[in-house]
């Protein structure tokens, strides 16, 4: 696989869960049943746009034509999409390294979503937990933590018990993140 230049690397291992069930639905549907949830949370969240593109893709328009009109960001995910159903050896790995920077705001986002009771977000993050077990090491181990980080844990040693270096940052990154949302939540 060629590899990406660092932004568009970025944009996709931040959708990778994303990339992976629509390629995943296109081959068959039944398998990603959250995948309509998902898809109108991301339009409530303005992502217009890349859902109606999604949509032409889960219909059968495989074309390159589905670009034009796209900003920078929804081009690079809907192109990975594209690449990975026409190679699923292109798609992102599922199982990449712990990268914090990355990873942090989207699952501190989700936790905070689950806390706060959105039902998508809280089955989203169970599937994202089973999909993490079956990576092992410290993937194994964040699973493990997102049900106490849910339930409003933030013992940072509690939580990076038994991890690596890399998990460790992990976890500090999504409480930082954490509390920035909490923090932000509480101001407004």
């Amino acid at each position: 696989m060629a590899t990406l230049p660092e932004k568009d690397q970025q944009i996709v291992e931040a959708h990778t869960g994303l990339i992976h069930r629509v390629v995943i639905a296109c081959q068959n549907r039944e398998m990603v049943p959250d995948l309509d949830d998902i898809l109108k949370q991301a339009e409530q969240n303005g992502w217009l746009q890349l859902v109606a593109t999604i949509r032409k893709i889960l219909a059968g328009a495989h074309d390159e034509s589905l670009l034009n009109g796209l900003d920078e960001e929804d081009a690079i995910i809907v192109s990975s999409i594209l690449r990975g159903l026409q190679n699923p050896e292109t798609l992102p790995d599922l199982n990449a390294g712990a990268d914090g920077a990355m990873a942090a705001p989207g699952i501190a986002a989700m936790v905070h979503g689950a806390r706060t009771g959105n039902l998508e977000t809280l089955q989203l993050l169970g599937t994202m937990a089973q999909q993490m077990l079956k990576a092992g090491g410290d993937m194994a181990r964040l699973a493990g933590i997102l049900r106490p980080l849910v339930q409003g844990e933030r013992d940072a040693e509690k939580l990076t018990q038994g991890m690596s270096e890399d998990g460790e940052k992990l976890v500090l990154a999504i409480l930082k993140e954490l509390d920035s949302i909490d923090s932000s939540t509480v101001s407004h």
